[in-house]
């Protein structure tokens, strides 16, 4: 087992990783930039090491200093989390030239997987069922017209090197498609610097359900049951539970068995997410994999009480994996709270918590890195906290979630917590009617005091 860990990553998921490290007997070590000095991780790591300024650019990006602290740290281990570094194959790479072992998939599964179009080709190989659309990426436009034709309208574009939405465009008829074509690949060029386009059939009435899985060094693999991460804004996920209310026990099984063959068709090793979307008929469809912890993995670890934090530093370790193919027997729900502003189109809201209460009792649990005193940097992603219920039924986990988001008081910042609490009593979502379209039609409403 591993010695010490270095968790190059910050916030939330970098306390989580520390916490399960101390119950293994494992010493950690943070990293920080100049404006996370004061964030909670550093202060619970067993040593704490700045690599660099606020740019990401030049502190949690820049491999040769993480690598540089783990080596005057002696660090046998580092553990990425998610975004950032976490799904880059040449700090996988790096890593394991400088003996560091990463606790995340290999540099040739991250390629293999982490580009869209490959990662296609790969689970159509495995048996899985793919989207309808393009044989990797298309050349030109001409080739994007006929396919368009043959997948037949309406279409997506997407950028084989996308991520958050970017480079995505909807196509409901040829007279759109070429202005979609050329500013698609405008805008993946200057986000990812690569133009590289592929189309996929248009799912109508989407949900996104994903399956959490793991393997080890032996080739076998396990899911831990599905995900719906449908409420999206922007293509970014705002609130997730698990079970999914449009499950049923012939499509998680159907499901289920998909992911384990995606994941031992690759001799996958390590924890991951294989992402469906999932049409109106119920039919499935591989969307992408996240070859890491996902941000969401909480309310799995609620359900079931594993923690897949301590399975994947296991599974790094050369262990076997200890989990099997699980159906939930309770319903939890996560809200991710965000320091942005809802009345005024989640505008970020950087700066200095004033005030910070937060909720408990049974069945609630709080990832957080923030407190009272604390100021929110501006150069990060903007959410600072996961509020997750966990109950014998869905009606109970959001009866639950409204208690505790009640409880919850975050002063001197604006976030989220009145568009979740809203959310939570919207008739779509309480019915368990919503899709990856559903934030289209919401609108908050304004308290009386501030209209």
């Amino acid at each position: 087992m591993f010695k010490k860990i270095l968790i190059a990553n910050r916030g939330e998921i970098a306390l989580r990783v520390i916490r399960t490290c101390k119950e293994m007997g494992i010493k950690t070590v943070a990293v920080y930039s100049t404006a996370d000095a004061e964030s909670l991780h550093v202060k619970f790591a067993d040593e704490a090491v700045c690599i660099g300024p606020a740019p990401s650019s030049e502190s949690y990006l820049k491999m040769s200093n993480i690598i540089a602290a783990a080596e005057i740290t002696n660090a046998d281990a580092i553990h990425p989390g998610y975004g950032f570094l976490s799904e880059n194959a040449k700090f996988s790479k790096i890593c394991e030239e400088h003996d560091i072992k990463f606790i995340g998939a290999s540099a040739e599964m991250i390629s293999k997987m982490g580009d869209k179009a490959t990662a296609k080709e790969t689970m159509k190989a495995a048996g899985v069922p793919c989207v309808p659309g393009s044989d990797g990426i298309i050349p030109d436009f001409e080739t994007c017209k006929i396919i368009a034709l043959e997948t037949g309208y309406p279409v997506m574009l997407k950028a084989t090197a996308g991520g958050g939405g970017k480079g995505m465009r909807a196509i409901w008829k040829e007279a759109d498609l070429k202005d979609a074509w050329d500013s698609a690949r405008q805008e993946a060029k200057a986000a990812f610097g690569n133009d590289g386009m592929y189309m996929e059939k248009l799912i109508e009435e989407p949900r996104h359900i994903e399956i959490q899985i793991v393997g080890d060094s032996t080739g076998r693999a396990c899911h831990l049951s599905e995900r719906d991460c449908s409420v999206q804004r922007r293509h970014q996920k705002l609130t997730e539970e698990v079970p999914s209310p449009f499950m049923t026990k012939k499509l998680r099984d159907a499901m289920g068995k998909a992911a384990v063959r995606a994941a031992e068709y690759i001799k996958y090793e390590g924890v991951g997410t294989i992402e469906f979307l999932v049409d109106k008929h119920r039919d499935f469809y591989f969307m992408e994999m996240n070859t890491r912890i996902q941000v969401e993995h909480p309310i799995t670890e609620q359900v079931i009480d594993f923690d897949l934090v301590r399975e994947q530093i296991l599974v790094a370790a050369g262990q076997p994996i200890t989990g099997k193919n699980y159906t939930p027997n309770l319903h939890a729900i996560e809200c991710r709270i965000n320091a942005e502003d809802p009345y005024n189109g989640f505008r970020p809201s950087p700066g200095r918590i004033t005030t910070l209460h937060a909720p408990g009792g049974h069945g609630v649990r709080l990832d957080t890195h923030v407190y009272a005193g604390y100021s929110i940097p501006p150069n990060y992603d903007s959410m600072i906290a996961k509020l997750i219920t966990t109950a014998q039924t869905r009606e109970e986990a959001i009866s639950k979630m409204k208690r505790a988001l009640d409880e919850f008081v975050i002063e001197g910042i604006k976030t989220t917590i009145p568009f979740h609490r809203q959310l939570m009593e919207h008739p779509d979502y309480v019915a368990g009617n919503y899709t990856t379209k559903f934030m289209e039609d919401f609108v908050m409403e304004k308290p009386s005091e501030e209209e």
